[in-house]
């Protein structure tokens, strides 16, 4: 498992996390990225012993970019703290169907997840279990037939932005989940978390870091207009 890291010190370790990859061991048995970084840990620091490193948060499995993960539980503990507080700003970018009557909207909605069948639906507010979600997005270019779109999170819910984009009316570029009439089996989500940025939860210095978008198509169409 071949993983870019963005940034690492002694409490730290960003990484542009691959597309396809589980984030941590899931019923598939494929090699996750939090194994495979232990590992490499291991190996590249000739470490005895297990290696520590903390899961903070998620990205689904057929999305890429960038992640941070705690290398200390000091560090774990207070970017925990720091998510739940949603200090952390996490960018994301989607390549969307259509184009969005409004360039820039804030999406409030309620989402349900059927654990069962892993999936998540909006519903009504007064639904048992439903929990409010809250996303910014911004059109950053639209081309043929598409829309390129700068997404921020306000709550970090499961399959938030797929869902709510796909509610919206323009699901996301090959979600085989949540826009299964405009996607077709076997393209490639167009989900990418493209930026990190917080503040050093142990020198309290400010770290950025941002993931090189894939060159492949879709993403390849706004290559062409710059």
């Amino acid at each position: 498992m071949k993983v870019p890291i963005l940034y690492e010190d002694n409490h730290l370790l960003l990484v542009e996390k691959p597309r396809n990859i589980p984030v941590q061991e899931d019923s598939s048995r494929d090699l996750d990225l939090l194994t495979g970084l232990k590992q490499m840990i291991k190996v590249r620091d000739d470490k005895p012993g297990n290696v520590y490193l903390g899961l903070v948060h998620r990205l689904d499995r057929p999305v890429g970019g960038a992640m941070v993960f705690a290398k200390t539980s000091k560090a774990a503990s207070r970017l925990s703290d720091m998510m739940r507080r949603q200090v952390i700003e996490r960018q994301y970018w989607a390549v969307v169907h259509g184009v969005p009557k409004q360039k820039k909207d804030q999406l409030t909605d309620y989402l349900y997840k059927n654990t069962q069948k892993n999936q998540v639906a909006v519903v009504s507010s007064k639904h048992p279990g439903a929990k409010k979600a809250i996303l910014n997005y911004q059109v950053l270019a639209s081309r043929e037939g598409f829309s390129l779109l700068a997404v921020q999170l306000e709550t970090g819910r499961p399959h938030q932005i797929r869902v709510q984009l796909s509610a919206m009316g323009h699901p996301i570029y090959g979600d085989q989940k949540y826009g299964q009439k405009t996607s077709k089996v076997g393209q490639q989500i167009a989900l990418w978390a493209q930026s990190l940025s917080l503040e050093h939860p142990i020198k309290k210095e400010p770290i950025h870091v941002e993931a090189k978008l894939p060159s492949e198509y879709p993403w390849n169409i706004w290559e062409q207009t710059e």
